[in-house]
C-alpha cells in the first residue's frame, strides 16, 4: 500500500532537570527583577509587561552561582540534541553564548519570534503557576503554504501548523533557533518564571 514518507523533520527536545536547584533559581530571578534596573526600563520601553534580563545583564553564569549551576546541567542536553539533530560539528561543542531571566507576571505576553546567530535555543521553567501560559511553536513553512487547506482541529501532531507545549516547573525545552515561538498572553495569577539561552 502506498503511504506518504516524512522528511525535514523540525524537531523538539524536552527534558527534565532536577528540582534541587529551583528554589535557588527563583529566588535568583526575583533579585535581578527586583535590583536590575536597566532590564525594567528596557522591559516598560519595549511594551514588555513583567521583567526580563535579556537586553541588561549578559553574564549571569559568571555573576550567580545559581545559573552556572543551570548552564552546566543544560550543557549535556544541548549535546545529546546536537547529535540527535545529526550536526557536524567536527569535534567541537556547541557553546552557551547567552543566558536570561524572564519574569512573567499576569497580562504579559511574548510575540512570536526566532533567535538569530545561534543554532539552538531553549528555556528551562523554574516557576509555572496554574494557568500560565504554555509555549506556541509554529510550522517554519507556514509563510510558504500559500493555498494550503487548514489543518482537522484532530490532526495529527506532525500535521499541525501550531504546537503548544504546556511545561512544568523543571522542564527543559530545546529547539534550533530558526523555529518560531511565542508566549501567549499569561492568563495565571503567579508569576511564570524562565530562563532562556542561545547555544552557538
Amino acid at each position: 500500500m502506498a503511504r506518504p514518507d516524512s522528511f525535514f523533520a523540525t524537531q523538539i527536545y524536552r527534558a527534565r532537570l532536577p528540582m534541587r536547584m529551583n528554589a535557588e533559581l527563583e529566588q535568583a530571578c526575583l533579585v535581578l527583577a527586583r535590583d536590575d534596573k536597566a532590564g525594567q526600563r528596557w522591559a516598560k520601553a519595549h511594551g514588555y509587561r513583567g521583567y526580563t534580563s535579556y537586553a541588561s545583564l549578559n553574564d549571569l553564569p559568571e555573576r550567580m552561582p545559581e545559573f552556572a549551576a543551570l548552564a552546566r546541567a543544560i550543557d549535556g542536553h544541548v549535546a545529546a540534541f546536537a547529535r540527535a539533530l545529526d550536526f557536524d560539528l567536527a569535534g567541537r561543542r556547541l557553546k552557551l553564548d547567552s543566558l536570561w531571566a524572564n519574569v512573567m507576571p499576569g497580562g504579559g505576553m511574548h510575540g512570536a519570534h526566532i533567535h538569530p546567530h545561534s543554532a539552538i535555543s531553549g528555556t528551562y521553567y523554574v516557576s509555572v503557576p496554574r494557568d500560565a501560559s504554555a509555549i506556541k511553536f509554529e510550522d517554519p513553512r507556514l509563510p510558504l503554504m500559500m493555498a494550503a487547506p487548514v489543518r482537522k482541529a484532530n490532526a495529527k501532531a506532525a500535521n499541525r501548523t501550531f504546537v503548544t507545549m504546556q511545561p512544568t516547573p523543571g522542564t527543559l525545552l530545546l529547539w534550533e533557533s530558526w523555529l518560531r515561538h511565542e508566549v501567549p498572553l499569561n492568563l495565571a495569577k503567579g508569576q511564570r518564571i524562565s530562563i532562556s539561552f542561545n547555544y552557538s
